[in-house]
């Protein structure tokens, strides 16, 4: 399909929903591990650093892809026969979060921390698993020849995990509002059954998305490993674990895959830092969680799914390169607007303004971001090489934001500092960039 053609009509498309469904139950695991536990935590008053370094938990985000290629494989028993092999695998890992979700409505926070964190692990483990899926399931509704299709739909998948994110934070935070201010000491545990609802309403919706049941796939796996039989077992080892990633190699080249892999590492550091502080930022501005919902979740996902559907448009117009460029310098900006905010007086209206400039940058940055994945990947291992390559800018998101905590604390709480250093983290990655501009025929 030429550019100069593609227009509005491409969200129309009866795929996009399915898409949108998807992002959404994979967004909304980040609300228990993210916004929830961390604010649980701070209304029993432990500090910014415990639950900075709590969000440890999202590290299992950066190493999916060692199992991937089991959940690529491996079938469920019953389920997969019944409902598909990808949809099986995500309402067993759904089901997985729910008793977590359960067991926490029964734990206090200061005399059960342990166990806190690990089911909040059992919940980041099921939910980066289920994201595998998930993922390959989104981009097989797809055709790989359909390349402005496969960018609409990467808007969508963002403008669906930010729904699931914002607005099922912005119904959380409200839920646990209103049971605090009706006196309720276990406001938050109830507020976890109601999370356990909506989890069971995307279960439902999941079963009407179609899956292809064809062993198209499978077959290709095998004939893959077929070249391999004559050195016995280590031939799936090989087909299953080592074939993705040198197919991701052999395309590319080695240089190209290197610095590809490091630009990804990098990319959106900055932004999580951000993030993972910036539940805990409002709180200490002043703001209550109704105010954290309306302005942050609420406000936020207008802005959010305005620009992603813009931002999907302007990346088949640009290039995924260029938006990449752009969104980036947009990131670093915006993180400067935080710095404003945390050297004024509690503003509801600045508040607004710095929720609004982040997540347009946000939003422009993570629909480049998910579609320059998304056609990276092989066909053939789909699931195994979208983990991958997810996998590593996830890793810079959660392993080194855990320290943003301690970075707040070393900075004796200038908020101001922190956010002028978080706009700095996105340097390194243009720099990579730039040096790749030109390696992709997508653009």
């Amino acid at each position: 399909m030429n550019k100069e053609n593609i227009g509005i009509s491409i969200y129309y498309d009866n795929r996009m929903l399915r898409i949108l469904l998807l992002g959404a139950i994979s967004g909304f695991p980040w609300v228990i591990i993210g916004s929830a536990l961390s604010l649980w935590l701070k209304d029993y008053e432990l500090s910014r650093s415990t639950i900075g370094w709590a969000g440890l938990i999202f590290s299992v985000y950066a190493i999916n892809f060692l199992w991937a290629p089991l959940i690529d494989r491996l079938k469920i028993p019953i389920l997969t026969d019944k409902i598909g092999h990808r949809k099986s695998w995500i309402i067993t890992l759904q089901s997985i979060i729910l008793l977590c979700l359960i067991t926490w409505s029964l734990l206090n926070p200061v005399n059960n921390l342990e166990v806190i964190i690990f089911f909040g692990l059992l919940i980041a483990i099921s939910s980066a698993s289920q994201d595998i899926t998930i993922d390959a399931l989104r981009i097989e509704q797809i055709a790989a020849n359909e390349k402005a299709s496969m960018a609409a739909g990467a808007s969508i998948a963002v403008v669906g995990w930010w729904t699931g994110y914002k607005i099922g934070g912005m119904l959380t935070l409200f839920v646990a509002d209103y049971f605090e201010n009706l006196g309720l000491i276990n406001y938050w545990q109830l507020t976890f059954i109601f999370i356990c609802v909506v989890i069971f309403l995307f279960n439902i919706g999941l079963l009407l998305i179609p899956e292809d049941t064809s062993n198209k796939r499978h077959l290709a796996q095998r004939e893959d490993q077929e070249k391999f039989s004559s050195i016995g077992f280590s031939a799936w080892f090989i087909s299953t674990i080592l074939s993705p990633l040198s197919s991701f190699f052999r395309k590319n080249g080695l240089s190209i895959s290197l610095l590809i892999i490091g630009f990804i590492f990098l990319f959106k550091i900055g932004e999580a830092f951000l993030g993972r502080m910036s539940i805990i930022f409002y709180d200490e501005m002043g703001f209550s969680k109704s105010d954290i919902a309306v302005y942050s979740k609420g406000l936020g996902w207008i802005t959010t799914i305005v620009f992603t559907l813009i931002g999907g448009w302007f990346s088949i117009k640009s290039g995924v390169v260029r938006a990449l460029f752009i969104s980036g310098v947009a990131m670093a900006i915006t993180n400067v607007m935080f710095s404003f905010m945390a050297w004024s007086e509690k503003s509801e209206l600045l508040f607004a303004a710095a929720v609004i400039l982040d997540d347009l940058a946000a939003a422009f940055a993570t629909v480049a971001f998910v579609t320059f994945i998304s056609l990276l990947v092989d066909r053939t291992y789909t699931a195994t090489q979208y983990a991958l390559l997810a996998s590593l800018g996830t890793a810079g998101r959660t392993l080194m934001a855990s320290s943003s905590g301690s970075l707040v604390d070393w900075l004796q709480g200038d908020w101001g500092m922190f956010f002028i250093i978080t706009a700095l983290m996105v340097i390194p990655s243009l720099i990579l960039l730039w040096f790749i501009r030109n390696k992709f025929k997508f653009n």
